[in-house]
């Protein structure tokens, strides 16, 4: 097999993960709906992140606030988050995403919070600790993700 179709077939291997992992994630986010404590779950979660925060952007390779996002969009292909700078930071928008397209179809339990938007919060404050993270929509209640971060 000449090396341009193992590359693609290795991205197309790797297409299918993403697409797998993000229906796993969906099919967990409306679970825990389902039973009531996806709210419950999700706190607990964005406890244990936000603690192991530093931990969790180094496994990442995030050694700024902006790679939390960019780390993320290229490991899992879901949410296409792109970062544009600001005088106090960055503003990162994603305008399509999987795993809410996924979680739509599935049920009425947003997946934002609990698989994406907490993680990537752990990781800007596990590198950037006095960051100021706002989230302003998401793909969920709004046509676009949008996240605010202001560093100090």
């Amino acid at each position: 097999m000449p090396n341009d179709e193992r590359v693609d077939a290795l991205e197309n291997k790797l297409k299918t993960l993403q697409l797998y992992y993000a229906a796993a994630l969906a099919d967990s986010t409306v679970r825990y709906g389902n039973e009531g404590i996806l709210d419950k779950i999700t706190a607990q979660k964005k406890a244990e992140q936000t603690a192991g925060g530093a931990g969790l952007a180094a496994r990442f390779g995030v050694a700024e606030p902006k790679h939390a996002f960019e780390k993320i969009r290229d490991a899992y292909g879901c949410a296409d988050w792109v970062c544009t700078e600001t005088g106090s930071g960055f503003e990162a928008v994603a305008s399509k995403c999987t795993l809410c397209a996924i979680a739509r179809q599935m049920g009425r339990f947003s997946p934002c919070q609990i698989h994406c938007l907490s993680p990537i919060e752990a990781m800007v404050k596990g590198v950037s600790p006095d960051a100021e993270f706002v989230v302003a929509g998401t793909l969920w209640d709004s046509g676009a993700c949008k996240v605010t971060v202001r560093t100090k």
